[in-house]
């Protein structure tokens, strides 16, 4: 079975080489860059064993990029809100899951799995009026939201639901399932706010939202922000992806 990689960086800018990936189920870092090839260096090395190839990167490429042993940075859900008032120019949003808990205990989720048109005035009114002021502050608010083939009953009302979010202000596109794996995006939600933050979006069993892992550390970010530019550039307005959609049965 192929390892699971993710790409950590790269100290190039030029032909993207060296390095560093690390593999997101044992924890490995797997290294490339000039092969190491001058006999007198090489006998030089310590337990080279026969098969390995020894690579030259620069020191910061393994300080920037390699993996690191971090102690969580735990928000609940009220400061998570906060979060969405003090920031200063764009919050981004990756939506990954199948269904969200909290969705389906409400009455526009009722209305939409009977068929009935969903009445989105007035609903969240408080919400929508914070959206409207920080929108009118000239901040933007945009979201790539995953999609299965077919979407799942709950990914099809926030399809809907994204009538109502794009009203207040906010840009909303939607990326295949096969296309996010395509691209190797991270599985998790998450929002990223002025490409320096991310807050980290944690689920129990029942896909409810329980609190938040605040990221700073900036190779971490620049990951999360690499996702964001790849997912952004592929994905499409959800309006194309609702059309495009038979009618449910």
């Amino acid at each position: 079975m192929a390892r699971r990689l993710r790409f950590n960086g790269t100290g190039s800018s030029l032909d993207g080489c060296p390095a560093v990936h690390e593999d997101l189920d044992t924890g490995e870092a797997i290294v490339h860059g000039k092969p190491l090839i001058e006999p007198d260096d090489l006998a030089q090395l310590q337990h080279l064993s026969e098969g390995e190839v020894a690579v030259v990167v620069p020191r910061e490429v393994l300080v920037d990029f390699g993996p690191k042993d971090r102690v969580p940075h735990i928000i609940d859900l009220e400061e998570f809100g906060r979060l969405f008032t003090i920031f200063k120019h764009t919050a981004w949003r990756l939506e990954t899951r199948r269904r969200y808990g909290s969705d389906e205990i409400t009455d526009t989720y009722a209305q939409f799995t009977r068929g009935e048109p969903v009445q989105w005035e007035g609903v969240d009114a408080e919400w929508c009026a914070e959206r409207r002021k920080q929108v009118d502050l000239g901040k933007r608010f945009e979201r790539v939201r995953i999609l299965d083939s077919p979407p799942t009953a709950g990914q099809r009302y926030l399809l809907d639901n994204a009538r109502r979010n794009s009203a207040v202000g906010e840009v909303i596109h939607t990326l295949s399932r096969s296309e996010a794996e395509r691209l190797r995006l991270p599985e998790e939600d998450f929002w990223l706010f002025d490409a320096r933050l991310v807050a980290l979006l944690r689920f129990d069993d029942d896909d409810q939202l329980v609190d938040v892992e605040l990221i700073t550390e900036p190779a971490a970010v620049l990951r999360y922000a690499q996702a964001r530019d790849a997912a952004w550039h592929y994905a499409v307005p959800y309006q194309e992806t609702e059309a495009g959609l038979p009618a449910p049965e």
